[in-house]
């Protein structure tokens, strides 16, 4: 388990666990539960409403892996 000094573990950022190496952001918010459909994450990207790593993302396809954080509507996941 990584301490809270670790600058790679974001202390209170619930996790989304993934099998595979990558996943689409596109997955990720509907796996999240941000949104509910792909069509849902396609307008919240495209007003600029979602994050990675702190920066906006419009990329629906936009490949995420393990420590990468999405951050929507002030909640955040960090995918492991």
């Amino acid at each position: 388990m990584a301490s809270a000094a670790d600058p790679d573990h974001a202390v209170g950022v619930p996790d989304i666990e993934i099998t595979t190496e990558t996943i689409r952001l596109g997955q990720l918010l509907k796996l999240a539960n941000f949104v509910d459909s792909g069509a849902d994450a396609k307008l919240l990207l495209a007003g600029g409403e979602v994050l990675v790593n702190g920066e906006i993302e419009i990329r629906r396809g936009r490949q995420l892996r393990a420590g990468d954080i999405v951050e929507f509507d002030d909640e955040q996941v960090r995918i492991v």
